[in-house]
């Protein structure tokens, strides 16, 4: 759906508004925040530990989002 799309596009552009650096922690709190879809959620809280430029996050949720079949979906994200 184009709004779980949006709505993640959205989240990433807010944890990233400030910072170059997110940990994934951050990324579920925010993510959260901003109520994503329960399957976009759990791409998220799956995520490994440590702390991810916007493109290394990309990379991971990407990766994540394929393997689970959801790529039409959630789209894929830079």
């Amino acid at each position: 759906m184009e709004e779980d799309r949006e709505q993640i596009q959205r989240w990433l552009d807010a944890l990233y508004r400030r910072e170059a650096t997110a940990t994934r922690l951050d990324a579920v709190i925010m993510a959260q925040s901003f109520d994503l879809p329960p399957d976009a959620m759990d791409v998220v809280t799956a995520l490994p530990p440590g702390r991810y430029t916007r493109q290394g996050l990309c990379d991971q949720l990407n990766s994540a989002i394929v393997a689970r079949g959801l790529s039409e979906r959630l789209g894929t994200h830079d």
